[in-house]
């Protein structure tokens, strides 16, 4: 398999996993928005953690930057698998972000909330997955499209 092929690979895998978070943040976006309870299966530690003050920046759900994270990453992911080079430069950073913004949010939840959001561990796995996968690929340069 060539170098391309891998990362061509590569960056599908990253678009269907970032397809899976957006799923995740777009239900706990509209869970935010219009006030509904969470289906957390009974778990008070899901709606300890989606009500407290760190679940919301500015006013605005934490989650709704998750949605817009995640399509982020599937677009820049889907473009970059397609070889535009320059949804390559994007793509590194957005995940980047997103895992900085995860280990807070972790540390949020095992240090200072003590509770734990199925849901939210759920977004954690997943962008620990975009940045093993951003991770993996080779360095280098493909022929790409600018």
């Amino acid at each position: 398999m060539t170098v391309s092929r891998f990362r061509t690979i590569i960056y599908i895998v990253a678009a269907i996993v970032s397809l899976a978070g957006l799923a995740d943040a777009t239900y706990l976006s509209v869970q935010a928005l219009t006030g509904e309870t969470l289906g957390c299966g009974g778990s008070p530690d899901c709606f300890r953690v989606l009500g407290s003050p760190y679940a919301r920046i500015g006013g605005i759900p934490v989650a709704l930057f998750g949605l817009l994270a995640y399509f982020s990453a599937f677009s820049f992911a889907t473009f970059a698998a397609f070889g535009y080079a320059r949804a390559r430069i994007f793509l590194i950073p957005t995940i980047g972000a997103m895992f900085l913004g995860t280990l807070w949010l972790l540390y949020v939840q095992a240090f200072l909330l003590h509770a734990y959001c199925r849901y939210c561990l759920f977004s954690a796995a997943t962008t620990f997955l975009l940045a093993g996968l951003v991770i993996a690929l080779p360095p280098g340069r493909d022929r790409a499209v600018s």
